[in-house]
């Protein structure tokens, strides 16, 4: 009995599903609203053939993902960064890229994505909504502060914001429309950083840090809030076998396309996990703060470039060192990871 391979390319209100044999040749192939009692009943005549089943990876996979796994279905998710069709091909649709997924399956060529444990996934979710809201309360913050500093030649700092009146944005702004624009802005900053507090309590409530990721809490700028988000985004470890797989994971290295030693564009440079690299960004921010030693090596790393640049130049030391720090088992050392 011959195996069988599906692709799946999934949309946000449909999915085509395609099934190839060994000799290539399509077996079964339809396009299906997404529903996964009825795409599970498409299926179910071929199941003992299925080999496996390759799911695109994109925004609303869980589902799919999931109702498939539970059905006893092999399922693998496409990393579909690294999936590349010959560029010289005239017509491809939706049923031509399901045969592609098919096919990679079949030869043993496909890029995978990391499917990540249902049990952790609302948590960590939980704790992306968290770092969005932070963003969120940053970008307001810095709003007041450009049209204070605007409109009265005045800079005020951030925690001056934080405890503002209404009162007191009256008096220092020369119009009423102004005070009301700064008051608007601080409701939403204030109600915002009440629901990231509630967030915080949440989480706190659901997960706590696994034995293997509590050194994390000794890596400078780490406090436990990063460590949980680094504990949830990195998933298992043991997936990372080098650590420039890790940094490169973290967004934290350069993507440069080299030839004959000239530059020839850069690859990808969103491939990658973006909230670790944020969760490291903070974490940097944090150690210029408080550690003199990483603050001596980031004016060193600004002054030859600027202060972006150098501030991802200490978040890619972090992470670095957290790599190691999770693999050995051991303690941060401030020394060895900024000598």
């Amino acid at each position: 009995m011959n195996k069988l391979y599906g692709g799946i390319d999934l949309h946000a209100n449909n999915s085509v599903l395609v099934l190839v044999d060994d000799e290539e040749q399509v077996v079964y192939e339809k396009r299906t609203p997404n529903d996964l009692s009825n795409i599970l009943a498409q299926l179910c005549p071929f199941q003992p053939r299925i080999h496996g089943l390759v799911v695109e990876s994109t925004y609303n996979w869980y589902w799919l993902v999931d109702g498939l796994m539970v059905a006893g279905y092999p399922v693998y998710l496409a990393n579909t960064a690294a999936i590349k069709q010959y560029d010289g091909l005239k017509h491809t649709n939706d049923h031509s890229d399901a045969r592609w997924l098919a096919q990679l399956l079949r030869l043993g060529i496909l890029p995978t994505g990391y499917i990540y444990p249902k049990e952790e996934r609302a948590v960590r979710d939980l704790l992306r909504k968290r770092s969005q809201l932070v963003r969120q309360k940053t970008s307001n913050l810095l709003s007041i502060q450009n049209l204070i500093t605007r409109n009265t030649g005045a800079s005020i700092t951030g925690n001056r914001i934080k405890t503002l009146t209404a009162e007191q944005v009256h008096d220092v702004l020369p119009t009423a429309e102004l005070a009301l624009a700064v008051t608007s802005t601080l409701t939403v900053m204030r109600c915002v950083a009440d629901q990231i507090v509630e967030l915080e309590r949440a989480i706190k409530a659901h997960v706590s840090l696994r034995p293997p990721f509590r050194p994390l809490l000794t890596v400078a700028g780490i406090g436990q809030t990063l460590a949980l988000t680094i504990m949830l985004e990195a998933g298992e470890m043991q997936r990372f076998p080098t650590v420039g797989q890790w940094a490169s994971y973290c967004r934290c290295v350069n993507s440069t396309k080299l030839s004959n030693g000239k530059r020839k564009g850069q690859g990808n440079t969103k491939n990658g996990n973006k909230y670790l690299a944020w969760a490291f960004i903070e974490a940097a921010n944090f150690a210029v703060r408080y550690y003199p030693a990483i603050q001596r090596f980031y004016q060193r790393k600004k002054a030859k470039t600027h202060g972006v640049v150098a501030i991802k130049a200490v978040a890619h030391k972090l992470a670095r060192a957290c790599y190691y720090v999770l693999r050995d088992q051991v303690p941060f050392d401030l020394d060895k990871a900024f000598a």
